[in-house]
Parts: C-alpha cells; sequence; structure tokens
C-alpha cells in the first residue's frame, strides 16, 4: 500500500532534525554527502578529461587536406618541370640530328675518329665551317651573275646596233654600191698601227720582261684613250682621203 505523503515529509524532517538537533550533526550523513560529492567531483573530472582528449576530427580534416594540396601542388610542379626539361633536352638533340643529316660534312666519315658517335661540338664546327663554305659560294655566284648580267646586257645593246644596220642596210639597198675598196680599208688601218707603233716603240724597253710587261701596260693606259685612238683614226683618214681624190 503507497505511503501517505505527510509520512514521507515528516521522516525526511526527522532525518535532518536527527543531524542538526542537540546532539550536533549525524557524522554518517556527512559521510554520505563527501562520498557523493567525490563520486560526482571525479566523474566530473573524468567527464572533463575525456572531452578534452578527444580529438577535433575537423580541424584536423582540415589540416590534412591542406598539407595534402601543398604536396600535391609540389608534386604537379615537380612533374611539369621533369617534362619541360625533358622536351628541351628533346628538341636540343632532334637538332643535333637534323644538323648531322643537313651538314654533308657531318656524313663523311672522318678516319681520325673511326666509327664513333660525333660529339656536338664536332657537328657545331662543321655547320659553322659549311655555313661559311655556303657564304663564300654564294659570294662568288653573285658575282658571277653579275657578270653574266653585263654580258647580255651588251650582247643586247649589239644586237640592237646590228639590227639597226641591217633595217639601213634594207632601207637604203643601193647605199652599197660606192663602197670603199680593200686596199683602201687595208691602208686606214694600216695608217692607224704605224702611228700607234711610234708612240709604242718609243715608249717601251725590253730589258726584261717585267720591264716590258709594265711598259705595256703604261703605254696603253697612256696612248689608248678613247680621245687619242679617235685623233689618230681622224688624222689617218684625212690622210687617205687626200691620197685618193
Amino acid at each position: 500500500m503507497a505511503e501517505p505523503p505527510g509520512a514521507a515529509a515528516e521522516e525526511a524532517w526527522g532525518k535532518v532534525d536527527a543531524a542538526y538537533g542537540d546532539n550536533g550533526p549525524e557524522p554518517a550523513l556527512f559521510m554520505d554527502g563527501a562520498r557523493k560529492g567525490s563520486v560526482v567531483s571525479r566523474a566530473n573530472s573524468i567527464g572533463s578529461t575525456s572531452a578534452s582528449s578527444v580529438p577535433n576530427t575537423d580541424d584536423e580534416d582540415s589540416d590534412y587536406t591542406q598539407e595534402h594540396y601543398k604536396e600535391s601542388y609540389k608534386d604537379q610542379r615537380r612533374r611539369a618541370h621533369t617534362q619541360a626539361e625533358q622536351k628541351r633536352r628533346d628538341a636540343i638533340k632532334k637538332g643535333y640530328d637534323d644538323l648531322q643529316a643537313i651538314v654533308p660534312t657531318c656524313q663523311q666519315q672522318d678516319f681520325s675518329i673511326g666509327s664513333q658517335k660525333l660529339s656536338k661540338a664536332i657537328i657545331l664546327q662543321k655547320t659553322i665551317d659549311y655555313i661559311q663554305f655556303l657564304h663564300k659560294e654564294k659570294k662568288k655566284q653573285e658575282e658571277e651573275v653579275s657578270t653574266l648580267r653585263k654580258d647580255v646586257m651588251a650582247l643586247k645593246i649589239m644586237k640592237v646596233n646590228y639590227e639597226q644596220i641591217v633595217k639601213a642596210h634594207q632601207d637604203n639597198p643601193n647605199e652599197g654600191k660606192d663602197q670603199v675598196s680593200d686596199q683602201v680599208k687595208f691602208n686606214v688601218f694600216q695608217g692607224i698601227m704605224d702611228s700607234l707603233f711610234e708612240s709604242f716603240n718609243a715608249s717601251i724597253s725590253v730589258t726584261s720582261f717585267q720591264e716590258l710587261s709594265a711598259c705595256v701596260f703604261s703605254w696603253i693606259e697612256e696612248h689608248c684613250k678613247p680621245h687619242t685612238l679617235r685623233d689618230i683614226v681622224i688624222g689617218v683618214l684625212h690622210q687617205v682621203k687626200s691620197q685618193l681624190y
């Protein structure tokens, strides 16, 4: 049967009165309270220690993610640098292989090194020598082309002159009837040569071949100028004309 509420209250007050009555507090009550407080304090301490010892998983996951990202970024940069360096080395090797295939002197066997593979220094030196050779050949060919162009220009001028002569002869077919005889032509040529020989004989020394050569060149430069030859030819023509008429 359930105990009345009044009886429970009286029993509780009875315990309090017994503990704090005239005879003083009951030691057993304090022992029981101390024991309970110690248990509560120890439980709180254990709970606090346990709570502090539990790792913060969110912070550690964040730190791990950052470290992993740093390591991954470093690996990516290292791989990219390695790939770039390998591409550079491959490009250099391909360049040397192309030079060795293009430059003819690199393909010729050098008996001083036998069948060994050509070093990079030898390939570069042979390439430089070949480029210099090509520059010389180019300059030589340019000079030859310039000479040929001058020859072509001279031939074109001669062609135009001959065409004019032919055209003049066709326009005046009777012009050649009063031609000068071969004897007269020879007299003109002989007069020109005699006049040149006079100055030539006066200027030439034959003591040695070297001196003769030097005198010939000097005579040509001095007595074979265009205006000098023109004056000689005009004088000879006047002389021959006076003999004929």
